[in-house]
């Protein structure tokens, strides 16, 4: 079978809610990774086969399918075609794996992939609230098909962290813990210059806006997201941001037509559903399957990413699967360095592959948990 490769990735800085990238239009937000992927990579932008990119909530700035627009709003050929992909929080990992199934297939070789959203400008209940206005109060209201199966249980993500917390025996002070061990990590890395080589600026920002010095006293204060969860308050949750991401996933033929020098490999991917009702849970059972899949064991894996959405999420899976929380989330988390939602997938695939190649380890993982009760999977191997 074909390998795919990794050649290059990068990403914008994560920019606070109504901080300095919240005016910048989500096309030329995803433009300003894309056009630097394409200039720094010795292939002529003609020559790309497709462009994958992950969004949610494709309304507003975000419609039109804006994997084609970013594209062609950066200047690149006319002739180059794109997609947009929604698998809710992992929206831009399953645009990994999509390019990794076209290259690995043979039937493309050049694939710019990515991901983009304005959490400023299209808010995460947008959609809802685009629903609501159609006389739907949520996708599930009066499906009687739904309704059979699940009851009126609440498809939630604050129900779910809650519930996962509660399950797992974390408490709010323990996730408060974690969760400021978030912050320092990305602060550090900052300060050390860890981010230097994988940040684009974008209209003059180059550093991420989001982690911030904080403390347990000042996290212990804020009052809950809802009163029904009483665990669950923006300290624990991950930041919203605007941000993108891009990377660029090539065949072996393509590394020898243009003298490209591969970085990673793709090892191994997959996808899992879990109980919607949990919403959140699905890390844990895919990884262990991915691992099965893949012939390894968490043992073999030198670092992890995943998918700080909540401080329970990634708690959760740490506390099940044992792995070492020192190599996971190493330079913090989606707490301080923010959830874009359609970008994140990219985003935690540049963040491990840059600290792969910093540390020197060989496979990394990354798992994140989605809308629906849904996981991906990537496995990397440095080379």
């Amino acid at each position: 079978m074909t390998q795919a490769y990794i050649v290059d990735a990068l990403r914008s800085p994560t920019g606070r809610r109504k901080g300095s990238l919240a005016h910048i239009h989500a096309i030329d937000l995803g433009a300003s990774v894309l056009k630097p992927l394409v200039e720094r990579n010795n292939i002529p932008a003609q020559d790309y086969d497709d462009v994958i990119f992950g969004c949610v909530d494709t309304i507003g700035s975000q419609a039109g399918n804006i994997a084609r627009t970013s594209w062609l709003a950066a200047g690149l050929p006319l002739s180059v075609p794109g997609t947009t992909v929604d698998r809710q929080c992992g929206s831009s990992q399953q645009a990994i794996h999509f390019a990794a199934q076209a290259v690995m297939s043979g039937t493309q070789d050049v694939i710019a992939v990515g991901g983009v959203q304005t959490m400023t400008q299209v808010p995460i209940s947008s959609a809802m609230l685009a629903g609501q206005a159609l006389g739907f109060t949520t996708p599930f209201a009066e499906s009687k098909l739904w309704e059979a199966r699940f009851g009126d249980a609440p498809v939630n993500q604050f129900y779910a962290a809650q519930r996962i917390a509660d399950h797992w025996g974390i408490s709010r002070s323990d996730m408060e813990i974690f969760a400021l061990e978030s912050h320092k990590r990305a602060l550090y890395a900052a300060k050390e210059g860890r981010f230097k080589s994988q940040i684009v600026p974008v209209e003059g920002l180059s550093i991420d806006e989001t982690p911030r010095q904080s403390t347990l006293e000042k996290m212990a204060e804020l009052q809950p997201v809802d009163p029904t969860y009483p665990s669950i308050t923006a300290a624990v949750s991950s930041s919203v941001c605007d941000a993108s991401a891009a990377m660029l996933i090539v065949s072996e033929q393509a590394l020898k037509k243009y003298q490209l020098t591969p970085r990673a490999r793709i090892h191994h991917i997959s996808v899992l559903g879990d109980d919607p009702i949990w919403h959140l849970r699905a890390p844990i059972p895919a990884t262990q399957a991915a691992l099965k899949k893949a012939n390894l064991s968490l043992d073999g894996i030198d670092l992890v990413e995943i998918n700080e959405a909540f401080a329970s999420v990634a708690m959760a899976w740490l506390k099940e699967t044992g792995y070492s929380h020192a190599k996971t989330n190493v330079n913090g988390g989606a707490i301080a360095l923010g959830h874009p939602l359609g970008a994140t997938g990219v985003r935690l695939m540049t963040a491990l592959l840059h600290e792969l190649e910093r540390t020197g380890g060989r496979y990394g993982l990354q798992t994140m948990c989605e809308g629906g009760g849904l996981a991906n999977v990537s496995i990397i191997e440095r080379l």
